[in-house]
């Protein structure tokens, strides 16, 4: 054995001598500083026999959370995520009791409470001890890295030509124009980092339905086919479909891979993470669609929790920071009201926990599995992040609460680029975004009723005083409540039984409604509508906080309508590069082609309303309680970003757009056939079929 080696084994039982020597005067000082928390020697109070026991009861601590502590995280499998990220600080509490009761001194005392406070000082101060001590050498770092892909379970030697790997990091609603107005104030240095180096930053433009569901079924899946909106009612079924519902997003992904007779861009020793959509791959954690499955240890959708809690120095540290993000969201709330923001949303109730499991929990359990894909060496892996789209939608795209987001957001894509120079093959990292967010105040805010309201009015129905509230869809209280394993929300899979003469069903999907009525079993027709309710289309189209209305019609096929009795077919929308005509013209390029296809779908709404949109401030009218909204046509919300390395071809030919998720999905199969070909950069012939418009 050269000398080599020798220095290994010594620097590793150095570095453990200082995590022992630091966790014992961790102890020392709380035993000083907590009146609950004694450590007694057996024949006196001695210094040295205090060190001593103290010395005792941090190295059986530390032995019996490296032993017993994964074990008892395994036999918690059932347990759902978020009550065991709980409980982990009194199993934690516990351990260090049996720790004491272990050391040779006369019974040291700790009350309960107080051994939960200490057990959790203690595991936080030697993983940072630990990690402070391993980042100063490569190897023991590489071998710390290593040891969480090994309590994931998913460590396995890597054979075959190191060829690139691919990790696809989707950064939820963060748009085009948000990413580089970032990136020139300082907030995403590693971003700045990579575009200096040579990353092409290509924007892309997402369906009408600009939102995580159609947008990542199109990635991961290679279609959205029949995906009008967030949220809509089925009339075959007599159901309401919802995107982050698991049961829902089950079945939209068994129709994808029907209509696509593929099982996905991660079929090929692939990894999902925090999506709503498991792309075919073989290893998933809090994957939604599959975490309405019967409970057993198959259902990996929650695996990364109790893979991530296993080691209780990520518990604390975790829970630590989501108290910290639970109080930061009350400040800035509070701040908020106090100086009467316009607009601003209620941010009261349970949506300082959802945030603060939105940009901590999931963040870091996420980041942690990716990690551990990394260095297992996997081919492809695809997670979502969701912290900046839960804190839009309440605070606003630009303030400052998302800002912040962004920072740490850039700090997870540092951390992954730093583990990538550690992992068994390079990797090429890519950035993207599934839609992104487009600010205004609500429709309820504005005009005083929702749209329920509205169209109730148009029905000749009679309208509460007090109109109810809309409640978010945003990605993160799916994750809530599949973690905790509660329903979605109140509308997912509810059954609307097609009573005679019922009244319209309305549903919203950020800026975009839907209304159809559960007692006729088709589509209804413009001319149906205006038969039985005369008033209706008229109020919506002259609304002025709808921007058009698709409805059916007999006559025409399809029709747009708009203020002032403009009515254009759907056939007649053909743009020739140009504006789009009469009511879509302020909604851009793209508008008419989106509102085309949507129109084609078996399950678009009796009546699809797309709200108001101002194109010199880039604002809409949400229809659910969000100031930053997404989900339908105008503005940020449908200009999302794609950012890749040079080393990849581009992603379209020079002066072509990128439009749909579909092609995204296109584009990301040939990133990936090219990291199994030449591992040089070459400049490709262009595929036509990569450049069709979805």
């Amino acid at each position: 054995m050269g000398a080599g080696p020798w220095r290994r084994i010594a620097g590793q039982i150095g570095r453990s001598v200082a995590v022992w020597a630091v966790s014992t005067l961790t102890m020392l000082v709380l035993a000083g500083l907590l009146p609950d928390f004694q450590i007694r020697s057996g024949d006196g109070d001695s210094a040295t026999r205090i060190a001593v026991t103290a010395a005792f009861g941090a190295g059986a601590f530390g032995l019996l959370s490296a032993l017993v502590w994964p074990v008892l995280v395994r036999l918690l499998l059932l347990v759902p995520a978020l009550v065991l990220g709980l409980l982990v600080f009194f199993l934690n509490g516990g351990l260090l009791l049996v720790a004491l009761r272990l050391t040779p001194a006369d019974r040291p005392e700790a009350a309960p409470e107080t051994a939960v406070v200490v057990a959790a000082v203690m595991s936080a101060v030697a993983s940072a001890t630990g990690a402070a001590l391993a980042v100063r050498d490569d190897d023991a770092y590489r071998r710390r890295l290593y040891r969480l892909a090994d309590r994931r379970g998913t460590a396995r030697p890597f054979e075959g030509p190191t060829v690139p790997g691919v990790v696809f990091l989707q950064l939820d609603g963060v748009g085009h124009d948000v990413l580089v107005r970032a990136v020139e104030k300082g907030l995403m240095p590693t971003v700045a980092g990579w575009l200096g180096a040579g990353h092409r930053l290509t924007p892309w433009r997402t369906d009408w339905s600009s939102q995580t569901g159609a947008s990542q079924l199109g990635i991961l899946h290679g279609t959205n086919h029949d995906i009008p909106a967030f949220r809509w009612y089925e009339k075959t079924t007599g159901e309401v479909v919802v995107c982050n519902r698991p049961t829902s997003a089950a079945e939209l992904q068994r129709r994808a891979v029907e209509h696509t007779g593929d099982g996905g861009l991660l079929t090929v020793d692939g990894a999902s993470r925090g999506n709503l959509f498991s792309g075919g791959a073989d290893e998933q954690a809090l994957v939604l669609s599959i975490a309405g499955r019967r409970r057993g240890r198959e259902n990996r959708s929650r695996a990364g929790y109790f893979a991530y809690f296993s080691d209780p120095a990520n518990a604390v540290r975790t829970a630590l920071s989501f108290v910290a993000e639970v109080g930061r969201e009350i400040g800035q709330s509070t701040a908020a009201r106090v100086r009467k923001r316009r607009p601003r949303v209620a941010r009261g109730g349970l949506y300082p926990f959802i945030r603060a499991f939105a940009t901590v929990v999931e963040r870091d359990v996420v980041v942690a599995a990716v990690m551990g894909d990394m260095l297992a060496g996997r081919t492809a892996v695809y997670a979502d992040l969701v912290a900046y789209d839960e804190v839009a939608h309440h605070s606003g795209p630009h303030s400052r609460d998302a800002e912040k987001v962004l920072q740490r957001l850039d700090r997870c894509a540092a951390l992954i680029a730093q583990v990538a120079e550690h992992a068994p093959r390079p990797y090429r990292i890519v950035l993207l975004s599934d839609h992104g967010q487009s600010p205004g105040e609500t429709f309820r805010g504005r005009y005083g009723l929702s749209l329920g309201d509205l169209v109730r009015a148009g029905c000749g129905l009679p309208v509460p005083r007090r109109a109810g509230r809309t409640h978010s869809g945003a990605e993160a209280r799916a994750a809530v409540r599949a973690a905790l394993r509660r329903p979605v929300e109140e509308n997912g899979g509810r059954h609307v039984p097609p009573g005679r003469h019922s009244e319209p069903l309305v549903l919203a999907s950020g800026n975009l409604g839907l209304i159809s009525f559960p007692d006729v079993h088709h589509r209804m027709t413009k001319e149906e509508i205006d038969a039985r309710h005369p008033a209706l289309l008229t109020t919506l189209a002259n609304h002025p906080g709808v921007g058009f209305v698709l409805v059916g019609s007999e006559e025409h096929g399809g029709l747009v309508l708009g203020a002032h009795g403009a009515e254009i077919p759907v056939d007649a929308l053909d743009e020739q590069g140009d504006e789009p005509p009469g009511p879509l013209a302020d909604f851009g390029p793209g508008a008419a082609s989106a509102v085309r296809r949507t129109h084609s779908f078996p399950h678009t709404a009796d009546i699809m309303v797309n709200s108001w949109y101002d194109p010199a401030e880039g604002e809409v009218l949400a229809f659910e309680e969000q100031i930053g909204s997404h989900g339908g046509l105008g503005g940020a919300q449908g200009r999302p970003f794609l950012l890749a390395p040079r080393a990849l071809s581009p992603a379209v030919a020079e002066g072509e757009e990128l439009v749909g998720a579909e092609h995204i999905h296109r584009v990301l199969r040939r990133w990936l056939r090219e990291c199994n070909g030449p591992q040089v950069p070459i400049e490709i012939p262009r595929d036509p079929t990569d450049q069709q418009v979805a």
